[in-house]
């Protein structure tokens, strides 16, 4: 009966020598960094388009802004501008885009006064920073709306996240002069 050392050793010379499943090691070494590097893909894709989906809902709710027909109608409130672009989101539920989405839309006396900051605080957005003033006739207006994204792909989070673990601040913002619709003879300079 041979001993279990050489026994060892003529397992380890027979698992050396064989060829049968190096196809399956092979694939077990490089699924991981492959599979990795696919779901990264995926999700900043996700990201991309979640971050313009967001840009261009809010560009077509501060547009009633622009023209007064928000400051004229039921909507004239936080939620109601809210609502305007969660209502341009199809793609995420209402419920969870009025409950995440934070908008700021304040006034200015110029363009080059405006100097904003991101009003996050602890790793979360500090609502206390936001307002809500939609402006009058020929005022400046920045409208800005954040999104906090939550990153499923643990490869991302050490060069992505900036609000917290696995969260990306998604922001838009818009900055433009209201229209005269009041229409008093005088014109915006």
């Amino acid at each position: 009966m041979p001993s279990a050392p050489s026994l060892a050793r003529r397992f380890a010379r027979r698992f050396l020598a064989s060829r049968r499943g190096a196809t399956a090691v092979e694939f077990a070494i490089i699924a991981v960094p492959f599979l990795a590097l696919m779901f990264s893909i995926v999700e900043l894709g996700m990201m991309f388009v979640a971050s313009s989906a967001i840009e261009a809902s809010t560009v077509v709710a501060a547009r009633q802004i622009r023209t007064g027909q928000l400051q004229a109608g039921p909507n004239n409130s936080p939620d109601g501008f809210k609502t305007l672009i969660c209502n341009g989101m199809t793609w995420i539920s209402t419920a969870d885009c009025m409950a995440n989405l934070s908008i700021d839309v304040r006034t200015y006396t110029s363009f080059s006064g405006i100097n904003p900051t991101p009003p996050v605080s602890g790793n979360a957005i500090d609502q206390s920073q936001l307002t809500f003033n939609s402006g009058s006739s020929c005022q400046i207006v920045l409208v800005r709306a954040f999104y906090p994204w939550t990153l499923l792909t643990p490869v991302l989070e050490p060069g992505l996240p900036n609000l917290g673990p696995n969260q990306r601040l998604l922001t838009t913002a818009i900055a433009f002069r209201n229209e005269d619709w009041q229409a008093n003879g005088a014109t915006c300079t």
